[in-house]
């Protein structure tokens, strides 16, 4: 399956030129770089291969910093269902890799956050554009 752009509902995919491990490493060093804390690494697949079924690759990062969501957070407490922020690679039936992650948008408009709040965590597009390659 690709990710159908009208159907999308908030969600951004990105096409990466790297596999799913090579953007999930590419996005740990980016985390690192800009001291942005990785919460958690869920491997999809991982651990669906550890009941006996099988996945294409699929992992999610998990990260954040508190200087940038905690205002969300105070503005529009709801936001915290979204936070941290997420960026999921994937690869599609064709072997297709993808990044997705919620919309910076999408989520002031969820929450009904001010538009000045949005710069606390529109880096997640500049993250997923570079992990992609």
């Amino acid at each position: 399956m690709t990710p159908a752009k009208s159907d999308n509902r908030g969600i951004i995919h990105k096409p990466s030129h790297r596999s799913v491990e090579q953007t999930v490493e590419k996005l740990k060093e980016l985390l690192h770089s800009k001291d942005l804390t990785l919460f958690a690494l869920v491997d999809h697949c991982g651990e669906a291969e550890k009941c006996g079924m099988k996945m294409r690759p699929t992992k999610l990062l998990i990260f954040g910093s508190p200087r940038a969501g905690t205002p969300l957070m105070l503005a529009a407490p709801s936001v915290a269902i979204d936070l941290p922020l997420k960026i999921l690679v994937w690869e599609d039936t064709e072997g297709k890799v993808w990044v997705s992650y919620n919309s910076p948008e999408y989520l002031q408009e969820r929450h009904g956050l001010r538009p000045d709040l949005i710069q606390n965590i529109a880096t997640v597009d500049a993250l997923a554009t570079a992990a992609a390659g």
